[in-house]
């Protein structure tokens, strides 16, 4: 009896040892087994929380720390991208033929002028953005894409970010109106006040806030369309001259396109964090209502087409931009399909959002390269070959000799008076 007493004993530990043995196992296969990543809902951090992180690894007084956060509360991207189509706009304006530099030794366009163009539109957006931030770091905590902002993390105080914000606007608003025009100025007032002063506290309210910013980043063509047309105004260079004339619809349409592709990019982008939205307290279609979601998706992408088709008719680009920009407005339209057939599952939603990333780019070069007349102008030079249409005068020698020749309607009324 005291050996079996003895020998239970010792198979007590050995039991406990071969338990602890199978323990380990399970536990070494748990680890080796790989962690899944949901493609389907990773988008990536805005530049905003990747440039707070940098700020945090810096030295809390530096300048390059400040300068960091600066950038972080201006969303560099988006400011990047107004600025972007505020250039573009600037450049498929159609100059008239007595500006063009086969006609003079000056450059067509004012370079100074687009200098002061692009960095008032960039401080305007900077300053829009900054606002935007500065109402709504508590929401903003709630969400995986904002929680990292320089507000939220506590990088910058509430008045550091008013300042900042208050300065870049009088700066971008100022440098408009000296170095442009006053039409451009008053667009770049006005796109700080609709993006800060509505939009954003919409967001909490309706749907219909999608609307409204898609109207924000419409804006920054026509501010590069009157910044063009202002240096050849035949008139006082008024607004309605500068937006509401003849020759305008080319700015109309540029801006068109800016409001049509907002709706797939941030619709896409929407339903990947879409409960996010929902418990930030964010109305958005992707939450609210996910099938209107994705037919809005659709239908703003459906009218790439003809907006483009616009623009060749109305003379800005060559009837080239018809083939070429149809190819990336199918592949966009193909990709809003699927996101609306499958409701934004299968990485439907992921397709559509990286198309929105490339397909504005994409077009805005299309665009420039097929400009009305370029590659016509290219050939004039290189082979030296002269334009007809470009001649000034349609009075002969006599007329210069006697009474004065008769100017071509495309000299404006500026250059006659000079």
């Amino acid at each position: 009896m005291q050996h079996t007493s003895e020998a239970s004993e010792a198979a007590v530990p050995q039991d406990h040892h071969v338990s602890d043995l199978l323990d380990r196992r399970k536990t070494q296969k748990a680890e080796a087994v790989p962690i899944s990543v949901d493609t389907e809902t990773t988008m990536p951090l805005d530049a905003s929380s990747q440039l707070s992180t940098i700020s945090t690894t810096l030295p809390a007084t530096s300048l390059r720390r400040r300068l960091t956060t600066y950038l972080a509360l201006s969303k560099p991207r988006l400011s990047f991208l107004m600025v972007l189509t505020t250039a573009t706009a600037y450049s498929l304006y159609p100059v008239p033929a007595v500006l063009l530099s086969s006609t003079t030794i000056a450059p067509s366009l004012s370079a100074l002028t687009l200098v002061f163009l692009t960095a008032g539109t960039g401080l305007c957006s900077a300053s829009a953005n900054a606002f935007n931030m500065l109402m709504e770091p508590h929401h903003d905590a709630k969400m995986s894409r904002t929680r990292n902002r320089p507000l939220v993390r506590g990088l910058i105080t509430k008045r550091g970010a008013f300042a900042f914000a208050a300065t870049a606007g009088v700066l971008g608003v100022g440098g408009l109106w000296f170095g442009v025009n006053p039409t451009v100025a008053f667009l770049g007032g006005f796109t700080i006040f609709l993006y800060a002063g509505v939009y954003t506290p919409m967001k909490r309210i309706s749907v219909l806030n999608t609307w409204v910013g898609a109207i924000v980043g419409s804006i920054p063509p026509l501010m590069g369309w009157a910044a063009a047309a202002g240096q050849s105004a035949a008139g006082s260079g008024n607004w309605q001259e500068l937006l509401l004339g003849e020759d305008n619809a080319g700015g109309w349409l540029l801006a068109a396109l800016l409001f049509a592709w907002q709706f797939p990019h941030f619709n896409a982008l929407s339903w990947t964090i879409r409960e996010e939205y929902k418990n930030a307290g964010f109305r958005m279609l992707a939450w609210t209502n996910m099938k209107m979601n994705g037919r809005v998706a659709l239908r703003y992408s459906l009218l790439f087409i003809p907006i483009c088709f616009g623009l060749t008719w109305c003379g800005v680009t060559d009837r080239g931009f018809l083939v070429t920009s149809s190819v990336v407005n199918a592949w966009m339209v193909r990709e809003a399909w699927k996101f609306w057939r499958k409701e934004g599952q299968k990485g439907s939603a992921r397709g559509l959002f990286w198309a929105s990333v490339w397909h504005l780019p994409v077009v805005m070069v299309l665009a420039m390269a097929h400009k009305q007349g370029l590659w016509e102008g290219i050939w004039r030079r290189t082979f030296g070959e002269e334009d007809e249409r470009h001649d000034v005068w349609d009075g002969d020698e006599e007329d210069l000799d006697g009474e004065p020749g008769r100017i071509s309607s495309a000299l404006p009324l500026a250059a006659v008076k000079a």
